[in-house]
């Protein structure tokens, strides 16, 4: 960049920086300034760097390192004292603006349950949809109950009665012959010197774990 684009001379670079950083009141690097002030001053990087290092070292405004960053900002011992008069606007404002923001997040909150409510909600074509269906559902249904209903084959309550009798007798029975089965298994077990597998096998006897067969449950 030539001089003739480096924006006002040093002083008046200077002048224009601690003006800013009084104004604002808060710590910015070189590139936060100069990136502020630019467009409107027309100040170069190297412009701005220059007068916040001179500033600094002259005790016109604070300098605060942070790693490889330099933060610059006014120094508070020499911006003037506010009256109590100003103090008590100040607490107003704060007060003020602390409802404010208050009412601002209460608002936000609502807006965000609304939302959520409003996204977990079907759409009016979803809607309409889904009655469809049920209506499709329950016409299904009311069919199937007539059908039930005129049916002729209905079973009366002596012939289930009759039915669970007879299951309760096959299964006492499966019971029983298995437990006799299995104990005489056992006592030919006792003598003979191969495994049970293969005593099976050679005498073709197949269990109900075989054919993965459990005992009902008597009703």
């Amino acid at each position: 960049m030539s001089k003739g684009r480096e924006g006002p001379a040093a002083g008046g670079a200077a002048a224009v920086l601690l003006r800013y950083l009084r104004e604002q009141n808060r710590p910015y690097s070189a590139q936060d300034v100069f990136g502020n002030l630019q467009r409107e001053h027309g100040l170069g990087k190297a412009a701005v760097v220059k007068a916040l290092e001179q500033l600094a070292q002259q005790g016109r405004i604070r300098e605060k390192v942070y790693g490889k960053q330099k933060v610059y900002f006014a120094d508070q011992e020499q911006l003037p004292a506010a009256s109590d008069a100003e103090l008590r606007g100040l607490d107003g404002e704060i007060a003020a603006l602390s409802a404010q923001l208050q009412a601002l997040q209460q608002g936000c909150r609502q807006m965000e349950a609304e939302l959520r409510e409003l996204s977990g909600s079907m759409t009016t074509p979803e809607m309409a949809w889904e009655v469809e269906e049920l209506r499709k559902d329950c016409a299904g249904y009311a069919d199937k109950l007539e059908r039930i209903k005129s049916a002729t084959n209905h079973v009366t309550p002596e012939e289930k009665e009759k039915v669970c009798s007879e299951q309760r007798l096959y299964c006492k029975e499966w019971r029983k012959r298995k437990r006799m089965a299995t104990e005489l298994l056992d006592a030919i077990l006792e003598g003979y010197p191969k495994s049970k597998k293969q005593f099976f096998e050679e005498v073709g006897i197949e269990t109900d774990e075989d054919h993965n067969v459990t005992l009902p449950t008597a009703v």
